[in-house]
């Protein structure tokens, strides 16, 4: 018995076929249509061969195995990780990447990326005053160096903007003879006498200042102690950061054209007897005998350089990198030059040249030669004096 219900896979099948009921009616119905004997004999065997298929159980196919269904229906087998034909991506190399150049510490670029944050101004002593100003002998930091200056503030009250400064750059002094209180008196005088704030600074190792002094010309130090005052002398109460020149003289004026295409805040620059050529005009124009009383490596910058870097012809890109003259369209202000036509000690070609650079180059420049006179202007040096007062009251002070 069958349980109600149940699903039936194998067994007896509980009724005929359609296809042995319609053979047995059809032939019934022909036996009785035709009673020749010979049909009926052939009847009653395809009968007796019909009944036993009725009654016995319905053929099933036989039960599928697994082979017969994975022969109907095979499917996609799981991946195989093997060194198959299909091709892998393309490992993509990582790309090299080429390394910056490092910049030699005097190349503009490299200085222009340095920070100058100078320092508070201390005074350090009070000097003897001067006819309408102050002499004070200050400090401030430069590279963690205590650097002494000589400093001069106007009497009375400032003005709402504060007055207007001049930073003063001195020339070449051997350094163990330097005195903050020595040389360029007249100088200085004669701007502190026109309401200027000055400030003079002692270089690294120069008189009182700490550090070594290691030459302008090899090293940037001296740049950046100027750069430091800079900074120092804008946030000195009474100074107007917004009116600020740059005076100077010799090595000073190197010093001085270097710093106006490294910073933006110098208004005007006055250079007198400047050291401003390129480099390779000033090591083929100038003086092959360095002073005895430079340090061995200030006096052999020439032949190290050229032995590290090669020749201007072997390395032009480096030779401009170095030099303040590649860089005449970013003069931070209106340039005047002063130069003696006698001048023994720097040539007056320097002078010129740049003075013909700054023109191709769009900036504002002037130019002004006194026959007769030193590297320090001494026959002219009034007339010369006045010019650069008027040139500073024009473009730094203002009306």
């Amino acid at each position: 018995m069958i349980p109600p219900n149940t699903e039936m896979h194998h067994g007896y099948t509980p009724h005929f076929d359609r296809l042995s009921f319609f053979v047995i009616i059809g032939a019934a119905c022909f036996l009785i249509g035709k009673e020749t004997q010979m049909k009926s004999v052939l009847i009653l065997v395809l009968l007796a061969l019909l009944l036993p298929a009725c009654a016995m159980p319905a053929a099933q196919p036989p039960s599928p195995t697994p082979a017969a269904v994975m022969a109907s229906f095979t499917p996609t087998p799981p991946p195989t990780q093997t060194s198959s034909p299909v091709p892998s991506p393309t490992e993509t190399p990582a790309p090299t990447l080429t390394p910056t150049p490092t910049l030699h510490p005097l190349a503009i670029d490299a200085m222009r990326r340095r920070d100058y944050p100078g320092s508070d101004i201390t005074i350090e002593q009070t000097l003897d005053p001067g006819a309408n100003y102050s002499r004070y002998i200050a400090s401030y930091l430069s590279e963690g160096l205590k650097i002494y200056a000589l400093l001069t503030v106007p009497y009375g009250d400032p003005p709402p903007s504060g007055w207007p400064v001049v930073v003063f750059n001195h020339g070449y002094i051997p350094p163990a003879q330097y005195r903050t209180t020595e040389r360029y008196v007249a100088y200085v005088d004669a701007f502190a006498r026109n309401g200027y704030i000055v400030i003079k600074s002692d270089y690294r190792g120069h008189g009182s200042s700490e550090g070594q002094a290691g030459g302008a010309y090899s090293r940037p130090d001296y740049v950046v102690d100027v750069l430091n005052a800079l900074a120092s002398i804008e946030r000195f109460p009474g100074a107007d950061p917004n009116r600020v020149g740059m005076w100077g003289h010799s090595m000073g004026g190197y010093i001085t054209l270097r710093a106006m295409v490294i910073r933006k805040d110098i208004k005007a620059g006055i250079i007198w007897g400047g050291v401003v050529a390129s480099y390779p005009d000033m090591i083929t124009r100038w003086r092959a005998t360095p002073p005895a009383t430079l340090s061995a490596g200030a006096r052999n910058w020439r032949s190290s350089f050229i032995e590290q870097y090669g020749t201007f012809e072997e390395n032009p890109q480096f030779w401009a990198s170095i030099s303040a003259n590649s860089y005449l369209a970013d003069l931070s202000g209106p340039l005047q030059l002063d130069h003696g036509e006698a001048d023994e000690t720097v040539p007056l070609l320097f002078s010129q040249l740049l003075y013909q650079e700054a023109v191709d180059a769009g900036a504002q420049v002037e130019l002004y030669t006194y026959p007769g006179n030193d590297h320090n202007i001494s026959q002219s040096f009034s007339v010369a004096m006045q010019r650069g007062i008027d040139f500073f009251d024009r473009y730094v002070k203002g009306p």
